[in-house]
């Protein structure tokens, strides 16, 4: 797998214009001023995205999960620490990185085709603007709905969009935070298909906040599990508490058995007790 992105095409040959980024996070902290004194919502985030890699966070709620996105794409700053992409550090809001959230933000007064283009890079050539959005639209499926306004399509369609837009910019690093969480299950499923499809045509790094933990184990190569410091009586505790490398080839098989017994490791990380093991004795 290449991890070159593509640009709009010059004649029939791909224009290599950018590379999926590795990602460094070094030692990082984030805290917040409260009136009974400052709280922690990161501590000693020590971790490295390779590039091209996919890379899920979970955790209970306030844990950090979206604190740690948004420091990444630089849209805040850490307290402490540095996060560097290909070694070069972010200081501001970077645009070798693009976010897509649970919601699709688009603009309701522009067609499908034009929220995408505004995902693109400034100075962009009008016509290189033409055939890049229409490529990044075939990308999604949403060739047949260039015209139409995110009123005059499902949640499914409106977040697919949401996603070209995200991509248009080629980014080195694609942040997605709860990206399918407001879709009914079936289109999620599909979603989560769509994603993988996607990073195989653009292989950009992702690093991805979810709270569904079989979604976390069939995109990701590694699952970050964050705990909540609020909840943790060891103050010299970091905020992951693991990290899990997830076997198998994308696509996995969603039956998959040690799939299965990943999912009940990370549900008791999170405090939730699955009986897997027990019903799994039971049966044999």
């Amino acid at each position: 797998m290449t991890s070159a992105l593509l640009a709009p095409r010059t004649g029939n040959a791909p224009v290599v214009v950018g590379a999926a980024n590795a990602v460094r996070l070094e030692n990082i902290e984030r805290g917040f001023p409260m009136p009974e004194g400052r709280r922690e919502v990161l501590r000693g985030v020590d971790v490295e995205l390779a590039a091209g890699e996919i890379v899920a966070v979970v955790g209970p709620s306030g844990c950090g999960k979206s604190t740690l996105l948004r420091l990444v794409g630089g849209l805040d700053a850490p307290t402490g620490g540095r996060i560097s992409l290909d070694g070069t550090g972010v200081t501001d809001t970077d645009e070798r990185t693009a976010i897509a959230f649970q919601e699709p933000r688009l603009l309701p007064w522009r067609t499908l085709a034009q929220n995408v283009e505004l995902g693109l890079p400034r100075g962009t050539r009008r016509r290189d603007k033409r055939e890049r959005v229409r490529e990044l639209l075939h990308l999604v499926g949403l060739d047949h709905a260039a015209d139409q306004h995110p009123r005059e399509v499902s949640g499914g369609m409106a977040q697919r969009a949401s996603l070209a837009r995200a991509l248009a910019r080629n980014p080195g690093v694609l942040l997605l935070d709860e990206p399918f969480g407001a879709l009914d299950a079936l289109t999620r499923l599909r979603m989560q298909d769509l994603l993988l499809e996607i990073h195989a045509a653009e292989p950009t790094t992702v690093l991805l906040v979810t709270h569904d933990v079989e979604e976390a184990l069939y995109l990701a190569d590694r699952v970050l599990l964050l705990r909540s410091l609020v909840d943790e009586a060891d103050t010299d505790a970091t905020s992951v508490a693991r990290t899990i490398t997830v076997p198998g080839i994308r696509p996995r098989d969603r039956a998959d058995r040690g799939l299965a017994d990943l999912r009940a490791d990370l549900l008791e990380g999170l405090g939730v007790n699955t009986h897997h093991r027990i019903s799994t004795e039971e049966t044999r």
